[in-house]
Parts: structure tokens; sequence; C-alpha cells
């Protein structure tokens, strides 16, 4: 009886956490476009709705009732598939991302995560490698741009795929190497081990008590790279390569694209927060002269899931107010300071950290 509840709990956390991923997709679409717009001296969607608000629920109607076209030429399977590989594995590292502590519901007690469950002595279990599982599934994602621009017999999609194939290779390696300052620190690959090393206030997050700013800025750069974010869309282009690895998509098959851009998006500001931000820990966790409050227990429990929404908001917005401001990057500029500036910053983030925790003048574990 109990391995059913468990599996009803993980079925309903699944449906849950997916059916608000792709609400968050649709609104930060509405988002953007509002911000955007404010920035540009533009009123940005208005119509439909009250401010708009029903403009993605519109735009996706729009996209289940047009004309899904198939170029001649195009390999069918590829074509077909490219997108739904691009969706899927953009949706599948939200399995291992924790996004609180657990919830107690009608005497059981889940855990805030798909791929984590309660132990029978009250702890709870999660992938004990969720970072490294989060950095294979994104780095394949890119299959799905190769397989999208070499299956449209479109040269402009060809070179959006093969540019999205290079800018992947040049920044996943800065990407990843600025994270390992984090696990030395942490001493766990563990995303929930991660976050319990910043349990604290604001002063003991990595970005601040663990000395990891400059892998968080490489981060952060690096997370703009592999989403194909301006300044770094060059695989989109639409001054160059009309729209890219996507030029030939309509209906559906281009919004699973859109879809895909966006839960890669979500899944960079997890990983941000997890390992920089301290997770779902509150800025003001453990300070004596605030005053505790006492809270409903289900309520206690969806604080920390505040908080980690509060930060991701925090780098949704930064993504957006970054489109808003600065121009595309030329490709040799974008290749050389992958290589040249990124990665050597991150190299020396890992000797320097190395080298303070080699003299005790940096904890390891949690705080």
């Amino acid at each position: 009886m109990e391995n059913l509840i468990t599996l009803a709990f993980l079925v309903v956390k699944i449906l849950v956490i997916t059916h608000v991923l792709l609400g968050a997709v649709a609104y930060t679409v509405w988002l953007e476009r509002k911000l955007i717009g404010r920035m540009q001296n533009r009123w940005g969607p208005t119509r439909v709705g009250p401010f708009g608000l029903l403009q993605p629920i519109a735009d996706g109607i729009k996209f289940i009732v047009k004309e899904d076209l198939l170029p001649p030429g195009v390999n069918k399977p590829l074509f077909l598939l490219a997108p739904l590989l691009a969706v899927a594995l953009g949706l599948t590292s939200l399995a291992v991302i924790p996004f609180g502590e657990s919830i107690t519901i009608a005497g059981h007690t889940e855990a805030l995560q798909i791929s984590g469950f309660m132990r029978a002595d009250g702890s709870i279990f999660d992938a004990n490698v969720g970072l490294l599982i989060i950095l294979g599934v994104t780095s394949i994602g890119v299959y799905g741009i190769a397989l999208a621009g070499w299956s449209s017999n479109s040269k402009y999609s060809l070179l959006g795929s093969l540019r999205a194939s290079a800018q992947m290779i040049s920044y996943e390696l800065a990407l990843g190497l600025s994270l390992v300052g984090v696990i030395i620190m942490s001493g766990s690959l563990s995303l929930r081990q991660i976050v319990d090393a910043q349990g604290g206030n604001i002063l003991h997050w990595n970005f601040i008590g663990g000395w990891q700013f400059v892998a968080f800025f490489v981060y952060l750069i690096a997370a703009f790279a592999e989403t194909n974010r301006i300044p770094f869309d060059l695989p989109e282009a639409e001054t160059e390569l009309v729209a890219g690895y996507h030029t030939e998509y309509s209906a559906m098959k281009f919004a699973m694209f859109f879809m895909a851009e966006y839960a890669n998006m979500f899944t960079a500001a997890c990983v941000a927060t997890l390992l920089f931000l301290g997770g779902w820990h509150s800025p003001f966790e453990g300070i004596s002269w605030i005053p505790a409050v006492p809270l409903p227990p289900i309520v206690g429990a969806l604080v920390p899931v505040f908080w980690f929404a509060l930060k991701i908001f925090f780098f949704i917005f930064f993504y957006i107010w970054v489109r808003g401001t600065l121009p595309r990057f030329r490709y040799d500029q974008l290749m050389a300071f992958g290589w040249k500036v990124l990665l050597p910053l991150a190299i020396a983030n890992i000797i320097v950290t190395s080298a303070l925790v080699a003299m005790n003048l940096a904890p390891i574990g949690p705080k």
C-alpha cells in the first residue's frame, strides 16, 4: 500500500511540475514581450484579456490551428524527431532538481523533487550525481538543433545548427569548469547536499561565503550562450540566417523549439540558484534579530518554494533585461570570448578554490 501511495505522489509531482513549467514558459514569453516593450517605449500585448494576460493562450491556439508545412526535400523522420528531442531533453533535467525540503499531506511526507523520496529514517534520498545528470542531459540537447538544421535541406538551417554545435562545445567547457569550485566547497555532486552546505543566511551562500563570485559570473555568461540567448543568439541570427535552425518549421513543431529554449532557461536558472544562491534558503535565515513567525505546516513547507521561485524569477528577468539591452556578438568575438576569457577564468577559479581549501581557509561541506 505504501508503494502505491508513493507511486501516486510521484505521478502527481510529475504532472504538477510539468504543467507549472509549461505555464511558466508561456507567461515568460508574455513577460518578455511586456518588459521589452516598456524598455523600447512600447506597450507590448494589451488586446487579449486584461493587460494582455490571455495572449499566451491565444498564441497556443494559433500554433495548434496553423497549417503544418513539410518542405520538399527534407529528411522527414529526422525533421519530425528534432523538435521532439529538443523539448524532451529540455524537460528531462527537471527530474533531478529539488525545489524545496519536503511536504506532509494526509500523514504522508514527500520530498519536493521528482527523483527524491523519503527514507524510513526520515531522510530524503535524491540522485547523488544530480549535477552530472543535468550537465549530461543539457549537453546532448544540441542534437535536436543539429538534426533540425541537417534534415531541413536549407542552407540557413544548416549554418544555424553548425553554429549551435560549435557554440555548445566552446561554452559547455567553461560552464562545467565554473561549477567545479562549488563541488569542491560542498564536497558533493548531489544538488540537495550542495544546497544543505549553504544553509543559513545570505553570507553562507556560495556566491558570497564560498567566494565563488567569479565562478558565478562565468556560469551566468556561459548559460546565456548555452541557451542561445542574446547576445549569443548566433544560431538564430535573424539578420543573417532568417531564423537559423528552425527556419523551415511551422505550427506546433516551431512552438516546441520555443518551449525547449525557455525550458532550458529555467534549467539554467535553477542550477544557478541551487549552486550559488542557497537554493530554497531564505537570505534572512538564522539571523537572530529577525523574529521567527510560527506558520502552519503546509505554509512552512511552501515558504522555501517561494524563495526558490523568487530567485528563479530574478534570473529570468535578467535574461530579458540583457536581451533588451545588448547587441549580438560577431561570430569570431563569440568564439574568442569563450576560449580566451571564460575558460581561463574558470580554470583560475578552480586553482584558487583548491588552494584555499588545501590551506583550510575555506570550509568544506555544511556550514
